[in-house]
């Protein structure tokens, strides 16, 4: 079949092959004549396109136009319905505030009544400012003639116990400041284990010098840190007379009482043979609320323990003189130990201390009573001139200028303007 296909050139004798030259023929044929279909299809499609742009833009045109004609139907509706809401409002704001009125009305007649009120209250509260004057002036009178004498006899002593009460906190600041200078580095170990130590030795030291200064006359001995013992010893002497007696102190400044430290002071009183051991503390037992003595030992805090060593200094000063006038009365010592630790001696020395303390609580009352009943009198007329006020400053906002002023009101304690300048 492939060689019917061919022919040759008669001139060149090149072979053609007819199949693809009809083939190509073919193609060409039907190239052309699709072309020429889809150049006419394609004119058809453009025609339409613009045909359906020419509808678009009249279908535009005429939308445009009934919007427009929309919107002034729809604005003439709106302004229509809002000047019929408009009259309806005006309409129902005049019937409210016509009712307004009436209640207001109403209301002013009341408030009439209510200032009328207003004046008896004022005249009420007249007459409980001039009873207060009249009730503080009789009590401080009345009160004056005790206090004043209370006060002057009073004055020192309570600045003397503040000063007590402040002269621990200055003397551990002291103390602290001065270890810092000389030893730093003690100071940080002493750090490391704790305050208590240090808080111990500024006791000992306000023991110490507290007795130096008040008894020059006395021999304070200290107990070296590292021995055995308490904290001082003092050892009393008189201008005529050396070597009364001797006070054993042991100070201790711990959050809570150990009932061990008793009976290793009282071993400690033994070996010194001191003749009184006085216990400075700051945790006091649970069942003692002051000082007082247990087991021979007295105990006490720091700020009764300057009382109590005056007490007990004095009276080992009388004891002593006492036993020296006598004779063949055995062993003096044993005499004044005795006497020193009996329940008399005991009673004594409570009796002074409670002698101070109640004098001060006895004054600390009468100051409370008497600032109880003036701040309860202020109060009470301060109730009544702020209800009086609120009143009256409520009508005035309500009902304004048609209320006349009240003079009682315009006085300078009521005076609300003045107040806020």
């Amino acid at each position: 079949m492939q060689k019917e296909s061919k022919i040759t050139c008669p001139n060149c004798g090149t072979e053609i092959d007819v199949q693809n030259v009809l083939t190509h023929q073919l193609e060409e044929d039907i190239k052309k004549s699709y072309n020429a279909k889809l150049v006419v299809e394609k004119q058809k499609y453009e025609s339409q396109v613009k045909s359906l742009e020419v509808e678009k833009a009249a279908f535009e045109e005429k939308k445009r136009k009934e919007n427009e004609l929309f919107q002034e139907r729809l604005d003439a509706k709106l302004k229509e319905e809002k000047t019929q809401i408009e009259i309806r409002l005006k309409a129902k704001i005049e019937e409210q505030q016509a009712e307004q009125f009436k209640l207001l009305q109403k209301e002013l007649n009341e408030q009439s009544e209510k200032l009328k009120e207003l004046s008896r209250s004022k005249a009420e509260i007249s007459r409980l400012i001039r009873e207060k004057g009249e009730l503080k002036e009789a009590i401080e009178a009345e009160s004056q003639k005790v206090l004043n004498q209370k006060l002057i006899e009073e004055k020192e002593k309570i600045r003397k116990t503040e000063q007590d009460k402040n002269e621990m906190a200055l003397r551990e600041l002291q103390k602290q400041l001065d270890d810092q200078k000389k030893l730093t580095e003690e100071m940080k170990r002493k750090q490391e284990q704790g305050s208590m130590q240090m808080q111990g030795e500024v006791q000992e030291l306000a023991i110490e010098d507290w007795l130096s200064n008040n008894f020059p006359l006395d021999t304070i001995e200290e107990i070296k840190k590292g021995a055995r013992g308490g904290d001082c010893i003092q050892v009393v002497h008189t201008r005529t007379k050396q070597n009364c007696g001797t006070i054993y102190y042991e100070s201790k400044r711990t959050k809570d009482f150990q009932s061990t430290w008793i009976e290793k002071f009282k071993n400690d009183i033994r070996e010194k043979g001191a003749d009184i051991g006085v216990l400075v503390t700051e945790a006091m037992p649970s069942d003692m609320a002051r000082m007082g003595l247990r087991e021979g030992i007295w105990i006490c805090t720091y700020e009764e323990f300057k009382s109590l060593s005056l007490a007990l200094r004095e009276t080992i000063i009388l004891v002593s003189n006492a036993v020296t006038s006598q004779e063949n009365r055995g062993d003096k010592m044993h005499l004044l130990y005795d006497y020193l630790t009996s329940k008399t001696f005991t009673m004594q020395v409570e009796a002074i201390v409670e002698g101070f303390s109640q004098m001060k609580i006895d004054l600390d009352s009468e100051k409370r009573a008497m600032q109880r009943i003036w701040k309860q009198r202020e109060k009470q007329i301060e109730k009544v001139i702020t209800n009086t006020i609120d009143m009256y400053g409520s009508v005035k906002g309500i009902a304004g200028s048609a209320i006349p002023d009240v003079k009682a009101l315009e006085l300078p304690a009521f005076d609300l303007e003045s107040d806020d300048q």
